[in-house]
């Protein structure tokens, strides 16, 4: 059994998106009292959990005057003066981006990532830059030359990564919400493992200009949150526009329990089969019968992304840098990209035009997959391989077999919480639909983010004088 530990902790819990700007609307607490509040909350997950590689201080105390001087003016944008973290991989102005990488210390961009830039304009306040595994090229968020990142539901857990520093930071109650990246579950893995929601949109609906490429096709910026509602207020800046208190068909769900070789393990799976039965009662529900459906698919992704990936640093940095600077880790995968050929490449694309095909006609007579985020709860620090029942693997290949094919086809995903049962880390649902309707998958992780972990206001807002 996973024992919960539970943090210590001595900062208060960051209220919801929605809930902080009612709270700032009406002057129950200023924006600078509120940035106070998460900078200090940060400050406290960096010390503990390595959830945080910068905090910017001067900043985002700057922004929150500006911000307080617009709500005086009756002024304020629709994210007025809200707290949110963004991934060490994406780039800040005036705030240093490492890329979770000692190659890039120091390294402090010259201008915004288009995807920060247009939360920015809409009030938001990115307060630190949340920390990453080297480059994005890892699902634990484990760093030697920064520290390995904790998962604040168990801290001898990871958070999953490689947007683990953003899932842990909002786990711990220092932001409600945050952007990341998923290449291949970078975003939903995370999330799952401590307990959030992460979303990716479709490929292409947000812009990755001024993102550390990974695989350039397969990267997905994307959101994480406490709830769903918080994911879809930053996601209404990018129109992807989610109706509020409008009647909404449910959608027809086909449910898939696993993607072989990774069966589930036994508290996955009880929380899934608890959860379908919950959704049966509501959603019309069909279990898919589509054998073969993710056949090559992961050998695919795989390919993809050592081709990808190598050929980016390869561009960008001489061998000498890269041995001197870059962790061990992706030293090796480096040098494993250098056995990739074209053929390799070109095979890898078929495969995934082929699983494209497959995926569009599975989901030709249902609205949205239903499937586990992953297949197991969240493995132990510097834990390298896993076994779940008969199968044996890399912790990698567990976490990622259940979130790479969707990166492959581009389709859009989130992923919610299931509620933990005592003693146990938490499970997590991930729903999937076809390109271009995120608005309505936003609407119908809602519809069961209701139903299956009913949200309580958990999280205080505390007076400033």
């Amino acid at each position: 059994m996973n024992a919960v530990r539970q943090p210590t902790r001595v900062v208060p819990s960051a209220p919801g998106l929605r809930r902080a700007l009612e709270a700032l609307a009406t002057r129950r607490i200023t924006v600078s009292g509120l940035i106070e509040q998460a900078l200090d909350a940060a400050e406290a997950g960096k010390r503990e959990l390595h959830a945080f590689a910068a905090i910017d201080w001067d900043g985002a105390l700057r922004a929150a005057a500006e911000s307080e001087r617009r709500y005086a003016q009756g002024r304020q944008r629709p994210l007025e003066g809200l707290a949110i973290g963004v991934k060490d991989l994406i780039d800040t102005e005036g705030i240093e981006t490492s890329y979770g990488s000692a190659a890039y210390l120091g390294h402090v961009p010259t201008v915004d990532a288009d995807v920060v830039r247009a939360l920015i304009e809409r009030g938001a306040i990115p307060i630190g830059k949340t920390t990453t595994h080297e480059f994005a090229w890892g699902v634990t968020t484990a760093s030697a030359a920064f520290g390995d990142a904790l998962n604040p539901l168990d801290r001898t857990r990871i958070p999953g990564g490689s947007s683990g520093g953003a899932a842990a930071a909002i786990a711990y109650g220092a932001v409600a919400a945050g952007l990341g990246t998923d290449t291949g579950g970078s975003v939903r893995i995370p999330a799952a493992l401590c307990g959030v929601v992460g979303f990716k949109p479709t490929f292409g609906a947000l812009s990755t200009r001024g993102i550390f490429p990974l695989a350039p096709t397969l990267d997905h910026p994307g959101f994480l949150g406490e709830t769903v509602d918080d994911i879809a207020m930053l996601a209404n800046a990018f129109r992807i526009e989610v109706p509020r208190n409008a009647a909404h068909p449910h959608a027809r769900l086909g449910i898939i329990r696993e993607i072989a070789p990774v069966p589930l393990s036994d508290e996955v799976a009880a929380a899934f089969d608890a959860a379908v039965a919950t959704l049966e009662g509501v959603f019309a529900c069909t279990t898919l019968d589509a054998p073969g459906l993710f056949d090559s698919v992961f050998e695919a992704f795989a390919h993809i992304v050592l081709t990808e990936g190598g050929a980016e640093h390869f561009r960008r940095s001489d061998a000498d840098r890269i041995a001197a600077d870059y962790g061990r880790e992706t030293i090796e995968r480096l040098e494993r990209a250098k056995t990739m050929t074209l053929g390799d490449y070109a095979r890898a694309h078929q495969s995934r035009r082929d699983f494209t095909a497959r995926l569009h006609r599975a989901m030709s007579a249902v609205d949205c997959l239903v499937l586990p985020t992953c297949p197991c709860t969240a493995p132990r620090v510097s834990q390298a391989s896993i076994d779940i029942g008969t199968w044996s693997g890399t912790v990698r290949e567990a976490l990622m077999t259940y979130t790479a094919p969707f990166n492959v086809a581009g389709f859009p995903a989130i992923s919610i919480p299931l509620a933990a049962r005592d003693g146990l880390l938490p499970a997590a649902l991930q729903i999937v639909a076809k390109p271009g309707h995120d608005a309505a998958l936003l609407q119908t992780a809602q519809q069961m983010e209701q139903l299956l972990r009913p949200v309580s206001a958990t999280h205080s807002i505390h007076p400033t004088r």
